[in-house]
């Protein structure tokens, strides 16, 4: 039976239905329902750390790697094919590492059910362990115990829970013994979205947690008092068990791996082809004689375009994007979420805890003596008691805080003689106290309505319409009230009938101030062209306040509740979750697919906290978690906030990008100048009688010239980029890649021009120079969309290695060394100058085609992105 059915059962129904007693079970019956109901835990199918390992060559990009180490092998270059097995090892090992901490998210669930829960067991109390806890069982709770399963509350003394992992709302909610009179009402259709209903075995809605006042979920915590419960679903069944199956259920690929996996084929597919093309082109023109020596500078050129190096190139810009981003308080837990962090188009996002500092305050007190309404309110709180020097009930903590002096000083001269505590079914709490002078005193302390229900005098001419419509002001904007009401005591013992003809003293109203940062965090985000969205469990009126003063939205009643979500047609549901950028009373279901429903158009962030949170976590691109956060939902998550606050995860979008953006730089630049070269010394080929560039010269540019590119990492990058970095991803500009390949090309054949008469042995070793010169050029071309010279200056990094490296490559010809190991014969002085004005002119060349090419791109592609901005700042 579902949870929701036994909210409007009576204990007695319930006892009956589970055919069990207030005395407990027996240990017979206890054994006899452990075959039906198995034991209390949650089972997952657990994934083998081989299988994770196995995951990390079902790559098209290992595959090119390995291939290129294979032939480097085949063709004596030992040390290259070393250097590529080690890139592979690293890209293997960062790959399994990240996925295996990840799989830990789901057996970490377990964590959250204690080991051990005292019951009653035939009339006895026993503590056991919690694996063994079945349905009909009798659970004794009280502060601090974490509720073992899902149970029909019987009895309670002053009881109140802590529901945040589910819910993601941190004020204490209160329970209550008596049945509802209607069942709370099921959200599986209309907070799950669109489609058919579900099965009623599915998992149950924000709707029915919220409503569900006589029942305990297996997870929460006990904040005050002490209760009995009736086990009505254990493990697996419990709403915990369900949002297990949620995690479990879920996987992703970051943005970064999809791209990489989606590069990697294209490489693959142009190089298969146009190898396959030249080799046998160059077969049927000089015949079978140069088969073997054709073979082996085919699979050198297949080993110069593969950007052996990326790896370590992202490698390297990603762990120094973590680096920095610990520095602002921002921890990386998967390193190719640096990346996606930048690629973040919407940023979904609790209230509680980021916008607002999840801790009430006292905001004002609305009585005609003050001083006196904050000294009853605060002597009706948990401090009264001499045992308690603290207090987990926020209300009386935000009471405490405010007080000041002179009133502490007046508290001490009281003393409580008896009490009625809080009662979530009468909602209020009484105390009697006596003061120093003998009088006794009756303070009442509860919602408004109930107090203004029980008073019959009010304070300086008020009346009771003129308070209620006061108090529902307040309500409306999304405070939280208390009300004082007090009268005189003739006797020293009284009961909850003394609790009337009250004065109406005046009442408290609390609030969840906002951080002092979300306004800025909100404001910077629109500059970034990331949407907030906030996601939260509490009131549709608390959320449009709040994201109304934070500039999220101006009309505070455009929210949408997750009831009305469930009434939309699947198209619906997906335009609304655009439209919208505030979501209340949601349910972990909900979340889920409003992150699945934006997932279809944009790169999707979301930051949580609870348990509730945790599907949501794992299939949202980007998963976020503040470190106060449960360990599932922190171990599932790629980033882990060290401070909540919504300006420190917007931040670290803004680096996100920067890094993104520099990556962008290596795989623009190598692909370029690589196929710039491929083409042109394949074609080449076909026309000379040696080989234009020997094997080994090949592999040695590569390495030359990756060698100041992984500082590429360090670069500054053009403020456009930060705000569209979609439209600077790789396939938005290979048409730019394409044109400055085929410029490359073109400097190619016009060195082969000049030098085609030359030795064979300076043919190769020119060109060597001009190749990798060019490309080292090409990086200052292409960092950046402007003029060169008009733009952020270069790293002193980038600048320096690629001085360094210029150098070495121009010097290596003229040593023993390059003479002996690389067959390089030294150039004259005049034809290196030769090379030298190509290589000018190929920069220039390179240059006009960017600011050409992004001139157009600029006039076809910004236009739309104005009226897709426009849009993201609508609400």
């Amino acid at each position: 039976m579902k949870f929701s059915e036994y909210t409007i059962k009576k204990t007695e129904e319930v006892l009956k239905e589970l055919k069990t007693s207030g005395k407990g079970l027996s240990e017979k019956e206890v054994r006899e329902r452990l075959k039906i109901h198995g034991f209390n835990e949650i089972k997952t199918r657990e994934v083998k750390l081989f299988d994770i390992f196995w995951r990390q060559f079902k790559s098209p990009f290992f595959y090119l790697l390995f291939i290129a180490a294979i032939l480097a092998f085949l063709i004596g270059e030992i040390i290259d094919g070393i250097v590529i097995l080690v890139f592979i090892f690293v890209n293997v090992s960062l790959g399994f590492l990240q996925e295996a901490r990840a799989e830990r998210a789901v057996s970490l669930l377990k964590k959250y059910i204690p080991s051990k829960v005292r019951v009653l067991r035939g009339g006895v109390e026993k503590t056991i362990d919690k694996r063994f806890l079945v349905p009909g069982d009798i659970v004794l709770l009280e502060a601090g115990d974490i509720a073992p399963a899902d149970l029909r509350i019987i009895k309670i003394q002053n009881f109140l829970v802590d529901e945040s992992i589910l819910s993601g709302e941190s004020a204490p909610v209160a329970k209550i013994t008596e049945a509802l009179s209607e069942e709370t009402k099921p959200s599986t259709r209309a907070e799950l979205g669109a489609g058919p209903v579900p099965h009623r075995n599915e998992v149950s809605g924000a709707g029915e947690i919220f409503e569900a006042k006589n029942i305990v979920f297996s997870g929460t915590s006990t904040i005050s008092g002490k209760a009995e419960g009736i086990v009505i679903t254990t493990g697996k069944n419990t709403v915990f068990g369900e949002i297990t199956k949620l995690v479990s259920g879920v996987t992703k690929k970051s943005v970064y791996e999809k791209d990489l996996l989606k590069f990697s084929k294209l490489i693959l597919r142009i190089v298969v082809i146009t190898i396959t093309f030249v080799f046998l082109a160059n077969i049927i023109i000089k015949g079978g004689e140069t088969f073997f020596d054709f073979l082996i500078f085919s699979i050198a050129l297949i080993v110069s375009i593969i950007p052996e190096a990326l790896p370590v190139v992202i490698t390297f810009a990603l762990s120094e994007g973590a680096l920095k981003l610990a520095k602002e308080k921002v921890v990386i837990k998967r390193l190719s979420a640096v990346e996606d962090l930048g690629n973040i188009e919407i940023l979904c996002t609790d209230k509680t805890g980021t916008l607002t500092k999840n801790k009430l305050q006292l905001e004002d007190i609305f009585a005609p003596d003050k001083e006196k309404c904050l000294l009853y309110g605060f002597l009706t709180s948990s401090y009264i008691k001499e045992e308690i020097k603290s207090t987990l009930n926020p209300f009386d903590l935000a009471l405490f805080e405010k007080v000041p002096p002179k009133i502490q000083e007046d508290f001490k001269k009281f003393k409580v003689i008896s009490e009625i505590p809080f009662d979530p079914f009468r909602l209020r709490n009484s105390s009697l106290l006596e003061d120093e002078n003998g009088n006794l005193i009756l303070i009442v302390k509860g919602a408004p309505e109930i107090i203004l229900q029980l008073s019959s005098k009010f304070e300086d001419n008020q009346n009771h319409q003129k308070l209620k419509a006061e108090i529902e002001k307040e309500g409306r904007e999304g405070k939280r009230i208390l009300a004082i009401g007090f009268r005189e005591f003739a006797k020293k013992d009284y009961s909850e009938k003394d609790e009337k003809d009250l004065t109406f003293l005046g009442y408290l109203s609390f609030i969840d101030p906002l951080k002092d940062t979300a306004k800025e965090a909100v404001q910077t985000a629109k500059k970034l062209g990331v949407q907030i969205k906030m996601i939260t469990g509490d009131s549709k009126e608390v959320a449009g306040l709040v994201a109304k003063e934070i500039g999220l939205i101006k009309n505070p009643e455009k929210v949408i509740l997750g009831e009305h979500l469930g009434s939309l047609t699947e198209e619906d549901f997906k335009k609304a979750c655009e439209e919208f950028s505030v979501f209340a009373r949601i349910s972990p279901e909900t979340k889920l697919k409003i992150i699945q429903a934006l997932q279809k158009k944009y790169e999707v962030g979301f930051l949580g906290e609870g348990i509730n949170d945790t599907p949501a976590l794992k299939m949202a691109n980007v998963a976020i978690a503040v470190k106060e956060a449960a360990d599932v939902p922190r171990e599932a998550s790629d980033v882990v906030l060290l401070e909540t606050d919504l300006r420190v995860i917007v931040n670290g979008i803004k680096n996100g990008r920067n890094i993104f953006s520099n990556i962008n730089k290596y795989i623009k630049c190598a692909l370029a100048s690589n196929f710039g070269n491929f083409y042109s010394i394949a074609v080449i080929s076909l026309f000379i009688r040696f080989l234009p560039m020997l094997p080994i010269q090949i592999l040695l540019g590569n390495l030359l010239s990756d060698f100041p590119l992984i500082a590429i990492a360090t670069d500054q990058v053009d403020i456009e980029e930060l705000r569209k970095p979609k439209l600077y991803r790789i396939n938005q500009v290979i048409w730019l890649i394409i044109f400055l390949a085929l410029v490359s090309t073109f400097f190619d054949f016009i060195f082969f021009g000049i030098f085609h008469k030359a030795q064979p042995g300076i043919i190769q070793t020119l060109w060597f120079i001009e190749s990798i010169l060019t490309e080292l050029m090409l990086v200052f071309a292409i960092r950046t969309r402007h003029f060169f010279l008009n733009t952020k200056r270069p790293s002193i990094t980038l600048l320096f290695l690629t001085i360094l490296d210029a150098i070495v490559i121009v010097l290596l010809p003229f040593t023993n060394f390059g003479k002996e190991f690389f067959h390089f014969v030294s150039p004259p002085i005049s034809l290196l100058l030769i090379v030298f004005s190509l290589v000018i002119s190929y920069f220039i060349v390179s240059e006009i085609v960017k600011l050409v090419y992004f001139r157009y791109w600029k006039n076809k592609n910004f236009a739309n992105q104005k009226v897709k901005n426009k849009y993201l700042t609508k609400y």
